[in-house]
């Protein structure tokens, strides 16, 4: 060993891409995309600029891998568990009311998130190899919104001649689409909206398209239901 230095040991390309991607999810939450740079991502990976082009082609590419990093981090074991519940009603609780909770971890979660879907919304193509890879808890939902319709849980909130029939992967785009943007609004500390009342609003959608008591989705707390 020449001049007295230490020499890093040499990872293995897969290992050498996690921590780049592990890195910049750092700062992204810490400084928004928008602010941050491939410069930024090769220092808090400890790496050099050119490491990080070796193995990536720009900071949109890093930024795809960050959300499939988060979506199996933060939806994994949420999805694995609803799918795994044989209650309806209950799993819909278990995956809905995590995107809620008044934690850091969630809120670095809709970070993430909303910088994810500003990207994609200027560069659609972005997201378009990576998309059943994202979208794990919106199918999750259509898989528990088709089994409470199997087992008669679930109906149609409108009732008489007109009511139409429940399309399970509308109800979970609707509802994706919802809570994206209520998380938008939180973020934004909207007056008045606290993570509470934006996980009502979620249960009273869910009332209103397939049919289930409020109480039955507050766990049993009548006091909430209207009827």
């Amino acid at each position: 060993m020449s001049g007295g230095g230490t020499t890093k040991p040499r990872q293995r390309p897969e290992v050498r891409r996690a921590m780049i991607v592990a890195a910049a999810r750092t700062v992204i939450v810490r400084k928004g995309l928008g602010a941050t740079g491939l410069r930024d991502i090769a220092a808090e990976a400890d790496v050099s600029v050119g490491t990080v082009t070796y193995h990536f082609g720009s900071v949109a590419e890093i930024l795809n891998e960050v959300v499939v990093l988060e979506t199996e981090r933060f939806y994994g074991a949420i999805v694995a568990a609803a799918d795994a519940e044989a209650d309806v009603v209950t799993a819909l609780r278990m995956l809905v009311a995590p995107l809620f909770d008044d934690s850091e971890e969630v809120r670095q979660h809709w970070r993430i998130w909303s910088d994810y879907w500003t990207a994609v919304a200027r560069r659609p193509e972005v997201a378009e190899e990576y998309a059943q890879r994202i979208r794990v808890w919106e199918s999750c939902l259509v898989r528990i919104i088709r089994r409470g319709l199997a087992d008669g849980t679930f109906r149609s909130g409108t009732t008489g001649p007109g009511a139409e029939p429940i399309d399970a992967s509308v109800v979970a785009l609707k509802l994706a689409a919802y809570s994206d943007g209520v998380a938008t609004q939180l973020a934004q500390n909207a007056p008045g909206l606290t993570n509470a009342v934006a996980l009502q609003w979620m249960w009273q959608f869910l009332m209103a398209e397939l049919g289930v008591a409020v109480r039955r989705l507050l766990d049993g707390d009548t006091a909430a239901d209207p009827a």
